[in-house]
């Protein structure tokens, strides 16, 4: 038996949460998956998973064995990327995860032009609000923005936007345009919650800090239903610029309170993957792309 092999036969059982998934993404028939599963545990003496009709769990013994024997599959998978995709360059399947609020608007256009420039790059792409388990997921970068989570996953900086108030010029015609932050308690808001309630929108100016409770008729989780309620006329926004830019351009929405500045100014983009001692070049890759795209000069405001 190969047992290099029957731990990474284990390890995408594991991953993937069942026999056929990872028969799917090792080429392989469940057959011959359950085999060597069997396989390794005649040879360890131990059993790894719990079979129902239902589905598959780890014992003791297997959360064990997949900790140690996760890490070994991935330092071979690594040693063999460092001798043929360094010489080849980036290739192969890069699994992505982007939240929605950028991943249509930016992201996707992104993955076009990365793979204008590395075409032996084939891309998957997640699109989800929730924060991904990469390594769990098997996922080689996570997109992310806003205020990270202290974790051991290495996090690069690619980009940032401004965050703005904005609203709809049928609405400010019809409420008034705030020229202070005090006024927005006069306004109806559209503001980023699960429920009704209030937010607490903060604004300075020079050495001024000012907070003020924006609330409104309309709640949503999503960006994206954010910028489109504003548009629709439903009040005052507090968004990135990646969200209300192309608004503003198409003159669906006007910036307001320019004098101001929100606290903080600016919402941070980040590329985060898996730490090791070697990077896969397609990883490296797309990473430094992104960062290059999305620099200091990238207009958010244009459709991309």
């Amino acid at each position: 038996m190969d047992t290099l092999a029957a731990m990474r036969v284990f390890s995408s059982v594991v991953e993937t949460g069942g026999l056929s998934a990872a028969g799917r993404a090792l080429g392989l028939a469940p057959s011959s998956v359950s085999r060597r599963i069997a396989e390794l545990e005649d040879l360890l003496g131990v059993r790894l998973l719990q079979r129902t009709t239902r589905k598959l769990s780890l014992t003791e013994a297997g959360e064990t064995y997949y900790e140690r024997c996760r890490d070994i599959v991935r330092a071979v998978e690594d040693a063999n990327l460092a001798v043929t995709e360094k010489r080849a360059g980036p290739s192969g399947v890069l699994r992505v995860t982007a939240p929605s609020s950028i991943a249509r608007r930016h992201v996707v256009p992104a993955v076009a032009a990365f793979q204008c420039q590395y075409s032996a790059v084939r891309v998957v792409l997640s699109v989800t609000d929730r924060v991904a388990d990469i390594v769990g997921e098997g996922l080689d970068v996570a997109v992310r923005i806003g205020q990270l989570e202290d974790s051991s996953l290495v996090a690069r900086k690619v980009g940032e936007a401004r965050r703005l108030v904005c609203a709809s010029p049928a609405y400010l015609k019809r409420a008034g345009e705030p020229r202070h932050p005090a006024e927005i308690s006069d306004h109806a808001c559209a503001t980023f919650r699960n429920h009704p309630g209030s937010n607490i929108w903060r604004f300075r100016r020079g050495d001024e800090k000012l907070e003020v409770r924006a609330t409104g008729a309309f709640f949503a989780d999503d960006g994206d239903a954010l910028a489109a309620a504003a548009c629709a006329g439903l009040g005052l926004i507090l968004l990135p610029e990646w969200l209300a830019g192309p608004d503003i351009s198409d003159g669906r929405l006007f910036e307001v309170l320019k004098g101001y500045t929100a606290d903080p100014a600016n919402t941070s983009l980040y590329a985060v993957y898996a730490p090791g001692p070697y990077v896969a070049p397609k990883i490296r890759a797309f990473v430094d792309f992104l960062a290059g795209r999305f620099a200091g000069d990238y207009t958010w405001r244009e459709r991309h």
